[in-house]
């Protein structure tokens, strides 16, 4: 797919050229805009309807239809479905009961599915990409999918650079690190090339599109990294493949043994070695527990939207829930996002300045110095909100005429503007002072102990390239800032305190301000602070993120030091930010929260976005997060029992040569009443415990017990009932009632600590299940059972509590083991 040239065309106000389309598209006429009048309405249409509009390559959801193919088109149901074509062609129709609960847990699954789409897809419109477009000779907002081919864009900070464009008019510093892996800024003049994809760090330019939606830059890069993003899951997620991948793979070569053993070995008719094949088949099966799961994390998207909470991907509940290590910003996280300028004090040895400037304009030195903050501000767009606080208060201003603008960058923390006759420079003390910050120190110190953000203003003796200063720098005045520090604050952080979530405050402002504004926030440990600037190395990076809390004069390299260096330690990071030099640390962090009010880069790049910029949700969001994942462990325990039940006894059965004991339908209604019904109302509790170990491990040692006593008892109730001639069906019965028994001491367990609720359900799902035994027996096939059955089937009742509670105490003993030896190998 490219482009080629025709033609050229020349008119008075653009530049037209004829470009023809390869493959899918026809004839495009190129136009080339003055930058301050753009495309007209006619022009946009025309691109618009040949089809060359910014729209992305990878939608942002699934169709309802690739959701209805997915649910329906598993591997589980074409297992099913050959299943119950086996049953109908031996005539066995009663056993035909799991196909409701199959079809059922499919509609569930479709139904939540479509209803979290359509409630996610109305907050990402009300969360899409924008731009500023100019159209007609007038800007206006639009949709970075309503752009067009040719379209004038404006781009300042913190806009991501959403097609491939080249610059008209301006400059801008840009960021290309989420494209080459370099985190250097590039000053992009008129007539050089911004990629899609990379973002504006400093100043504001007008662009002319040049490659739009699938033919930009990044939409190339998308279509590589899809099958990529694809594969990216949670643990959980994960762990539920590798089990499911598991029982697929060796439910098929025990299907066909236990056939072959009780159709040739054990001669039993072909209906009886079908059915009790497929019983076996049916008990291995998880056939809700991935469904459960599924739904789970869809309802805890949309109980998340409607707090303003959107997720980029689901997997990011879970991992927010098991997050030991909170790493925020002060600006827009603790404080308001709101700047303003609370003071200017002149500095005492800049008064020789001042003084002449007094002399020649009879005016005091604090207007004359607000005056050439005021020139200072003019030149300088509104793309940061410091430059916007001092835009508001230094209103005043002279007719000096700048020859060169210098906007700030976080790399070197200061912008300038050149006149013909001299040079001011505004911005963090150490950076513009340097060599000379000691003598001023303990004057900036004071300001900031009181929780100001100081920045200098001065002259400057040298050129300003945009590179680190070099030259002469001599202190005019302190501008003093301020952010007020959200109200809720103090709350949000004691719950994190209370929950064992360590908070690292990472700032680019004098680490004693945010030390202070952190104190004032209730963060805990937040007098423990260092200079940011003194940390030289990786190394020492990594043993001051260990030691201390607050951390001032970060660069946005060293952000992403501290996530990387707090991962290698072993904690579960999540990161906070709503600026540019934040996305860095948000894409390598476990978790990322950007503020919706932050910056396009920013919120482009986290996984879950506070749609109303409050951070006192995050502590709704973590709780969402464990009870999800709380739940759904606590479930999967349940549906793992029968799955290890049959699993093992299926081998026993192979392997001592005997008909498998149970019924399809049976296993049907033990699933569907000490499983599936109470696992769907369990999964939508309250659950605030943190989340320790590993999902797979916790889920399989809970369920090892219970899983064992069904076994266990079943197999001797098998064996023992052949020996005393006891009917095979008096024997399925028997064994049902057993398992029943088993589910719901398990059922118990899990429902601790009992509320109403979980009462309910686990009494209700005994008489539920007592109910269909009674009233519909020939369905579920429960038969009267002989004496010496019913008195084995007391034996074997009673002894299962006991096997239980020893088993239990065995299965935790062992793991207690093992953990003490993984502690004495690790040294962890």
């Amino acid at each position: 797919m490219f482009l080629r040239r025709k033609s050229d065309h020349d008119d008075i106000k653009v530049q037209e050229e004829i470009y023809e389309y390869e493959e899918e598209r026809g004839p495009v006429t190129r136009y080339e805009p003055d930058y301050r009048d753009g495309l007209t309405g006619r022009q946009v249409k025309e691109h618009a309807a040949a089809g060359y509009r910014n729209v992305p390559v990878d939608p942002p959801s699934q169709t309802v239809g690739e959701i209805v193919h997915e649910n329906v088109f598993t591997y589980f149901n074409l297992i099913f479905a050959v299943l119950a074509v086996l049953l109908c062609l031996v005539g066995s129709f009663r056993n035909l009961t799991f196909l409701p609960v199959i079809i059922a847990n499919t509609l569930i699954g479709i139904v939540q599915e479509v209803r979290a789409k359509n409630i996610l897809e109305k907050l990402t419109m009300l969360n899409a990409p924008q731009a500023v477009a100019v159209r007609d000779g007038k800007p206006s907002t639009v949709g970075s999918e309503e752009l067009v081919l040719d379209d004038i864009v404006i781009f300042k900070a913190g806009n991501q650079i959403c097609a491939d464009a080249v610059v008209a008019a301006g400059e801008v510093q840009v960021n290309e690190s989420l494209l080459t892996g370099e985190a250097d800024e590039i000053t992009k003049k008129k007539g050089d090339h911004l990629m899609s994809g990379s973002f504006v760090v400093a100043g504001q330019c007008h662009a002319r599109l040049e490659y739009v939606g699938a033919d930009s830059y990044i939409s190339k890069l998308t279509l590589e990294a899809k099958a990529m993003q694809k594969g990216e899951q949670s643990e959980m997620m994960r762990s539920l493949n590798k089990l499911v991948k598991f029982i697929g793979i060796a439910l098929i070569p025990i299907g066909i043994a236990l056939v072959v053993q009780s159709l040739f070995f054990n001669d039993e008719t072909l209906r009886s070695s079908i059915t009790s094949m497929v019983a076996a088949v049916i008990g291995m099966i998880p056939e809700g527990l991935y469904l459960l799961a599924s739904v789970a994390l869809a309802v805890s998207s949309m109980r998340l939207a409607k707090q303003k909470v959107l997720l980029h991907d689901m997997k990011s509940i879970e991992t927010l829930a098991r997050v030991d290590v909170l790493c925020v910003d002060k600006t827009g996280t603790i404080t308001e996002n709101s700047m303003s300028v609370k003071k200017l004090i002149p500095v005492t040895a800049g008064e020789k300045k001042t003084e002449e400037a007094e002399k020649n304009t009879g005016e005091d030195a604090e207007t004359v110095l607000s005056r050439m903050i005021g020139d200072l501000a003019l030149a300088m767009s509104s793309d940061n909100s410091t430059m916007e606080a001092l835009k508001v208060y230094f209103k005043e201003h002279t007719d000096a005429k700048p020859v060169k603008v210098t906007p700030f960058t976080s790399k070197t923390k200061y912008s300038g503007v050149t006149y013909e006759d001299k040079a001011h420079v505004l911005g963090a003390p150490e950076f513009i002072l340097r060599e000379d910050y000691e003598t001023y120190k303990d004057e900036i110190q004071q300001y900031a102990g009181k929780g100001y953000r100081v920045l200098v203003f001065a002259g400057y003796d040298g050129e300003i390239d945009g590179n680190a200063l070099t030259g002469k720098a001599e202190p005019l005045a302190y501008i003093l800032l301020a952010n007020p520090v959200r109200k809720n604050a103090p709350e949000t952080f004691a719950y994190f305190a209370e929950q064992g979530v360590e908070v690292k405050v990472i700032s680019g402002d004098n680490p004693l301000t945010v030390s202070e504004v952190a104190k004032e926030a209730g963060i805990k440990n937040a007098e423990n602070y260092v200079d940011a600037a003194v940390l030289a190395t990786e190394e020492d990076a990594a043993e001051a993120i260990a030691k201390y809390t607050v951390f001032g004069r970060v660069t946005p390299a060293q952000k992403r030091q501290f996530v990387q260096a707090l991962k290698e330690q072993g904690h579960t990071v999540a990161m906070t930010g709503d600026g540019v030099n934040d996305v860095l640390a948000l894409k390598d962090a476990d978790c990322s929260v950007a503020m919706a009010s932050g910056s396009d880069a920013a919120v482009q790049a986290s996984q879950v976005v506070l749609l109303e910029s409050d951070f006192s949700c995050m502590p709704s969001v973590v709780l969402e997060g464990r009870r999800v994942v709380n739940n759904i462990q606590r479930s999967a325990s349940l549906f793992l029992v029968k799955n290890i039940f049959s699993f093992l006894l299926s081998l026993f059965a192979v392997a001592f040569m005997i008909t498998y004991p149970l019924e399809p339908s049976q296993i049907s209604l033990i699933s569907m009443f000490t499983i599936g019904i109470p696992a769907f109302f369990l999964a939508l509790q309250p659950n605030k415990e943190v989340i320790k170990g590993h999902f797979l491990t916790n889920v399989f040692l809970k369920a090892l017990p219970a899983g064992l006593t069904d076994v266990l008892a079943v197999g001797a109730l098998v064996v023992f009932g052949r020996t005393f001639d006891v009917s095979p069906t008096d024997i399925s019965t028997a064994a049902t009632m057993l398992l029943a028994i088993v589910g719901f001491m398990i059922l118990f367990k899990i429902c601790q600590p009992l509320n109403t609720l979980r009462i309910i359900v686990w009494i209700g799902s005994m008489a539920g299940l007592l109910a269909c035994s009674i009233f519909l027996p020939d369905l579920f096939a429960i038969t009267g059972m002989s004496v010496e059955c019913i008195m084995l089937f007391v034996v074997f009742s009673i002894a299962t509590e006991p096997v239980l509670r020893y088993l239990t105490l065995l299965v935790g003993r062992l793991r207690l083991i093992y953990r003490k030896r993984v502690k004495k190998e690790t040294g962890l």
